[in-house]
């Protein structure tokens, strides 16, 4: 599963490598329970300077969720000197492993793109009185 944008889709790179269509091995009604339960998960997350949510705010860059239920997170941090940047991969990982059904999950920090307020939602955007 990737998310980019908050829009998160199914890949199978199995299914890619044969001429036959292949169903993924998570049933669709699993995929849309585990990507809702993803989400509020993220949802749980805050950066402690700033009161919004980190999926609000932008910085979950790609979420991947293998036919295994492992997950993969790309996710950014507001500044490369933010405070927290050694702990929140921790804090996004124990989250998402409190999901039912979820076997492992790691959080990658990466900084490109660079995190801008464009990337946060209207929601944040209103919580941080930035219209």
């Amino acid at each position: 599963m990737s998310e980019m944008d908050g829009q998160i889709s199914s890949s199978d790179a199995f299914a890619e490598t044969w001429a036959e269509p292949q169903t993924a091995a998570l049933p669709q009604a699993e995929l849309d329970r585990l990507t809702d339960a993803l989400i509020a998960a993220l949802k749980t997350v805050y950066d402690p300077e700033i009161p919004v949510d980190i999926y609000e705010l932008g910085l979950i860059y790609k979420v991947d969720l293998s036919d295994d239920r492992d997950v993969l997170i790309d996710m950014t941090l507001t500044a490369p000197g933010c405070p927290v940047a050694g702990e929140m991969p921790g804090w996004i990982e124990d989250a998402v492993m409190k999901v039912e059904g979820i076997k492992s999950a790691r959080a990658n920090l990466v900084f490109d793109p660079p995190w801008d307020s464009s990337k946060m939602s209207d929601e944040a955007k209103l919580a941080l009185n930035m219209f």
